[in-house]
């Protein structure tokens, strides 16, 4: 190849990739997080105009900005034109984004984030097994769902509803499975010594007017007044990912005995007489 159309190339491509930068930059923003790699003329042209570029970040961490800035995850600048655009509406917005260092750690903050609010918690540890457990254990204190058998009154109402929109004989399994889901605070208003008839009817009425009124949805027994409360608000949580648990298993086991189509049942066998055993 002719060397001096082989520079012609480069410098073609280098030319490519300033107008995308460019457009970036007249679209007004001022700062860009990709997970792939940057090139150093490109972080030169980010320096030049005062602009940040972070380079391999992780994509669900992208997402989390996108959706805390109100930006749109973008993978090309392609469109439907066969050209390439980049404009504001895929942008988002915050107050600022500095780096820090944190213990011997640099970290990109973005704070006050324009679309929502949003919060990193940072776990510092001995070792990282013990960073494990300390991240485990705040993920199963954030993610909690309301006690006291509002998610079980709530998906019974709720599985009651759509077993009424199916026409077919699957609307039978799917209302007994609601009705089975009662079980569990028919069970604790039983154990509390409570009228267990009674306080589930309560529960299920108020979780049935949960489009109406919204705080509704964290309506549970009380056990210790006898009456139907909020619950978020007296604290009384469960970890999310033990109810979903709980769920799943105990529906494969319904499913596995349901699978068993005959049973054989052998009749206990009587000594002949006569025989004697020694």
């Amino acid at each position: 190849m002719d060397p001096t159309k082989l520079e012609a190339i480069r410098r073609e491509e280098m030319d490519i990739v300033k107008r995308r930068i460019d457009k970036i930059f007249k679209a007004g923003a001022n700062v860009l997080l990709t997970t792939g790699g940057i090139d150093d003329l490109c972080f030169k042209l980010f320096t030049e105009v005062g602009a940040m570029a972070v380079r391999r970040c992780k994509k669900v961490d992208l997402k989390r900005v996108a959706k805390a800035t109100d930006a749109i995850f973008v993978s090309s600048l392609a469109n439907l034109e066969r050209d390439e655009s980049f404009g504001s509406s895929v942008q988002g917005t915050c107050e600022e984004i500095v780096q820090e260092r944190i213990s011997n750690d640099e970290l990109i903050t973005i704070k006050k984030t324009g679309a929502r609010s949003a919060a990193s918690i940072i776990l510092r540890g001995a070792n990282d097994v013990m960073l494990d457990e300390m991240e485990r254990s705040v993920n199963d204190a954030l993610n909690v769902v309301c006690g006291g058998g509002a998610v079980e009154a709530a998906l019974n109402v709720y599985l009651e509803a759509f077993a009424t929109s199916l026409a077919s004989r699957e609307q039978l399994p799917m209302a007994a499975f609601a009705d089975a889901l009662l079980v569990i605070p028919k069970t604790l208003a039983k154990n509390a010594a409570k009228d267990s008839i009674s306080l589930c009817g309560k529960l299920r009425s108020f979780h049935s007017l949960v489009s109406e009124e919204p705080k509704y949805k964290f309506a549970g027994l009380d056990l210790i007044k006898g009456t139907v409360g909020d619950r978020k608000s007296a604290g009384v949580l469960e970890p999310l990912i033990s109810k979903v648990k709980s769920l799943k298993f105990a529906t494969e086991a319904a499913i596995t005995i349901l699978r068993i189509d005959d049973l054989i049942k052998l009749d206990k066998v009587e000594p002949r007489g006569g025989d004697e055993c020694h």
